[in-house]
């Protein structure tokens, strides 16, 4: 993928990994289209971007996911990439954590990523990307984050069964599983408190990793055992 003009969407642009990729993209001439569930941190990201279109969504309406993905289609006259950069985090042993706490990062985590590529794909040509932060929990799960790391295991399954329906029409599949990054995410738990967590990679360098694989049509981001991202060009 060109990235100079290419038409992205990036669900979550008002988080910390979003809204530095909204700013790498942006540098490097894309077309943003910005979608985010806070209206005032939205407005300040898409400050930075005047030509952006914006949507909000709420990640426990699907159909605002939808809404989100067909109104920035229209507003760019089509989409080349969608990338979902949002989710929430639980912890502690997976006796205290709570039914609605289980529930709520299945819905941030699963459903709404889901919903948003789900209904990208319907819009979307040949050679375009959908794209996904799922985590290194995804391959790695953790104790102390079990309802966490399976919400994020599923959405990486997801993305693979998807990948091996799309490949044939031509539309890449990306699943970007970073390490632990200096985002403030881990103080924002919906229930518990964050353990120890090994050192912070680099949020600018992880970013630019990612816009890379979108480059060169890469199907995996991962994190290296010393906590860089590396591309790997295919899953399987």
């Amino acid at each position: 993928m060109h990235i100079n003009g290419a038409r992205i969407l990036i669900a979550g642009a008002s988080g910390a990994i979003g809204s530095a990729l909204a700013a790498e993209l942006g540098g490097r001439g894309a077309r943003l289209a910005l979608a985010g569930r806070d209206p005032d941190r939205l407005a300040q990201v898409a400050a930075a971007h005047p030509s952006a279109a914006t949507a909000l969504f709420d990640a426990y309406a699907p159909d605002s996911c939808a809404r989100a993905v067909h109104s920035c289609a229209a507003a760019l006259d089509g989409l080349d990439a969608v990338i979902t950069a949002f989710g929430a985090v639980a912890f502690g042993a997976t006796q205290q954590i709570s039914d609605a706490a289980a529930e709520h990062l299945a819905a941030v985590n699963t459903l709404a990523p889901a919903a948003f590529l789900r209904a990208a794909l319907g819009l979307m040509q040949p050679g375009a990307t959908i794209a996904a932060v799922t985590g290194v929990v995804a391959e790695r799960p953790q104790p102390g984050m079990a309802d966490y790391s399976a919400s994020k295991a599923a959405l990486s399954a997801w993305l693979d069964a998807v990948r091996r329906e799309t490949r044939a029409a031509g539309i890449h599949v990306l699943d970007v599983r970073f390490g632990h990054l200096d985002t403030g995410f881990a103080d924002r738990a919906v229930e518990g408190t964050a353990p120890p967590m090994p050192p912070a990679g680099n949020l600018q360098q992880a970013v630019r990793t990612l816009v890379q694989a979108l480059h060169s049509d890469a199907e995996l981001v991962r994190a290296a055992p010393d906590g860089t991202q590396v591309i790997q060009q295919h899953a399987r």
